[in-house]
């Protein structure tokens, strides 16, 4: 989404860029250099730079001279350390992870809903030797992209579905057609069938992804659960078996969360 640079940069206006701008700097845990901040900021490069410059004072970011790369500062770990204990998710969802990469040998993955994307928080690898490295720990997707989102979108309003699948062309451009409005609904309907969500290579070709979504007290999709492994290892028989290990340990967190104090 572009901002429009006419705007004086007032109040809510500069909450709303500082927040994007740290949250295009903790997608990439190996750090995300100026450049690629600019140009999916939408804002001007002395405008951006000023701005991190500012969060780097205050400890929130930190700037690599080596690799030119901006990284979370020691404020943020800070913050979210005290956080943690408002939102008990990770510590509910660890064993699941554990059980899930142990019983099927493929990457276990957290994920969160934040807004119209999902967030990886917890991964934990299994014990087949070939990996998928698509989802990482801090890494951000559009709802609808890959198996997480894809099964907390199935889940949600019909009217909020709707205004989520509302695409632009950055978002064509980067995803495609397989990403296209009405391949998302193909694919929600089978994940309401199912109750869990399979996506079929669509990120990266030969990469294969499941998921199933936790719901919070509200009955709302929140969080999901999802598998990540190489092609050849979810047929359509062994998915069945897949599908059932998800919907499982998210029931489990969904009805641990119901009883856990926050």
């Amino acid at each position: 989404m572009k901002i429009n640079q006419s705007v004086p940069v007032q109040g809510a206006q500069v909450v709303t860029r500082v927040a994007r701008l740290l949250q295009l700097v903790g997608r990439n845990p190996a750090g995300t250099p100026l450049a690629e901040i600019v140009r999916d900021s939408g804002l001007t490069r002395p405008t951006v730079h000023r701005l991190l410059s500012s969060l780097a004072a205050e400890g929130l970011l930190d700037h690599d001279p080596v690799t030119h790369t901006w990284h979370y500062g020691p404020e943020i770990f800070v913050m979210g350390t005290v956080a943690a204990h408002r939102y008990p998710i990770e510590e509910l969802a660890r064993p699941s992870l554990l059980r899930l990469a142990e019983e099927t040998g493929e990457s276990a993955f957290l994920s969160i809903r934040r807004g119209a994307e999902t967030v990886c928080l917890l991964r934990e690898e299994g014990s087949f030797p070939i990996r998928s490295f698509v989802l990482y720990e801090g890494l951000r997707l559009p709802l609808g992209v890959a198996s997480a989102g894809l099964a907390i979108l199935a889940y949600l309003p019909e009217s909020e579905v709707g205004q989520l699948l509302v695409q632009d062309d950055a978002f064509v451009d980067r995803w495609g057609q397989n990403h296209s409005p009405t391949a998302i609904r193909a694919n929600l309907e089978q994940t309401r069938i199912t109750g869990y969500s399979v996506n079929p290579g669509l990120i990266l070709e030969g990469s294969w992804g499941m998921g199933a979504a936790i719901f919070d007290r509200s009955g709302q999709p929140a969080w999901a659960l999802s598998l990540t492994g190489i092609e050849r290892r979810f047929t359509a028989e062994r998915r069945e078996i897949l599908g059932q290990l998800l919907l499982e340990e998210a029931s489990r967190i969904t009805q641990a969360l119901q009883r856990a104090r926050v």
